[in-house]
């Protein structure tokens, strides 16, 4: 089994959903959180380890710290989704006023940045291994924004897109190739910082992307940066465990490298891999796990429910194998009853309005965590 761990950013608020900024206090006061440039998200990150149980309380006990600490601040909680569902989208509340790097991401683009996701890291230490696994991921992250898609609201309204996140999001720079290899991928890394393009090797912020103690040159994992939060840490078990065994398989098959393995015209396949993955991804934004997409082997529609059952069943056996095939079966639940968009879509056909359903989904994850927590973490949250 590979090294996995969590990036989470998530909102911090009002059992009413209203946003409230405490990120500033929270760095200061607990360990193990880190700021966004605005103040109303904030970042925890799990250590890399390999088995998918540890993996599910070091996401829960966080968040319950972070419950506990928000409740002696006043009547304050942890809020679901990606967007600033309910409003606030017309300022930017800075975090770190001093920091220069958070006055260019404000001046350039003010609150399209203040989201909240899931960042999956997968540790991989062969350089070739790894660009051909974010070569891979690329033309498939399309399929793991559909499963979390967690944003269908933005300032009280319904928006249309299932993920407004992805679909406002400033991915940087507007064209990112597919690295060919750890040379091409240093190259073009350094042709951005010159051309100012990218203020530092951080600022890459595409659905994929490598990572390492000294980018572009030292890289040891994989970056998936697409997903919405997933509110439910079984949920995003299950995505990490699709995500890790479909890199296991691409380890054990390297021709499902999609610069290998596509039928696409090989004159022009890796940019036509590039133009069809971002139009992928545009449709999974917008309609999720509903959106008709197009397959990087030929280029044939196919919807992304049906792609993500396809992949759940190819790497079935390969998940048994490392054994963590158990880790995979929530997706089944996801594919029948919806990802947390479609599901707050639903209950606002049913008459509910953007605050009914996220007020309900805010008591719901409370509940679902200090479950978890109380049946399967007691020891480490004590």
């Amino acid at each position: 089994m590979l090294s996995k761990g969590f990036e989470v950013e998530m909102y911090t608020g009002t059992p009413q959903g209203d946003i409230v900024g405490f990120s500033d206090r929270i760095v200061a006061d607990l360990h193990g959180f880190a700021r966004e440039p605005d103040s109303r998200n904030v970042e925890y990150t799990t250590p890399p380890l390999c088995r998918y149980e540890r993996l599910l309380c070091d996401l829960v006990r966080p968040r319950q710290q972070l419950r506990t600490y928000l409740q002696k601040l006043g009547d304050y909680t942890l809020i679901p989704g990606s967007t600033l569902a309910l409003g606030g989208g017309d300022r930017f509340y800075r975090s770190d006023p001093a920091n220069p790097y958070h006055t260019y991401i404000e001046q350039t683009y003010g609150t399209t940045v203040v989201t909240a996701s899931i960042h999956i890291n997968i540790g991989i230490s062969d350089p070739d291994v790894l660009m051909r696994a974010c070569r891979l991921v690329r033309v498939e992250a399309p399929l793991y924004l559909a499963l979390s898609a967690s944003s269908p609201f933005l300032n009280g309204e319904i928006t249309g897109s299932h993920s407004t996140r992805w679909s406002v999001f400033p991915k940087t720079p507007a064209e990112v190739p597919l690295f060919e290899s750890h040379a091409h991928y240093i190259e073009w890394t350094e042709a951005q910082l010159a051309l100012g393009t990218m203020q530092n090797v951080r600022h890459l912020w595409s659905s994929v992307r490598p990572n390492g103690d000294r980018r572009p040159y030292n890289l040891n994992r994989l970056e998936l940066r697409i997903c919405d939060l997933v509110s439910d840490p079984v949920s995003l078990l299950a995505i990490a465990a699709l995500l890790e065994a479909r890199i296991l398989q691409l380890m054990e098959n390297p021709l499902l490298d999609p610069l290998v393995n596509s039928q696409l015209p090989l004159s022009t396949r890796a940019s036509d891999l590039v133009t069809l993955t971002d139009a992928n991804e545009l449709a999974a934004a917008h309609h999720s796990l509903d959106a008709e997409l197009k397959h990087w082997k030929d280029g044939q529609p196919i919807q992304a429910r049906d792609w993500v059952d396809q992949l759940y069943h190819e790497v079935w056996a390969i998940a048994k194998k490392h054994g963590f095939s158990c880790f995979l079966l929530p997706l089944r639940k996801i594919l029948r009853e919806g990802n947390e968009a479609q599901k707050w879509l639903k209950l606002c056909e049913q008459g509910l309005d953007p605050q009914a359903v996220l007020m309900q989904a805010i008591q719901t994850a409370a509940n679902d965590e200090a479950a978890l927590a109380r049946e399967l973490c007691q020891p480490l949250v004590a």
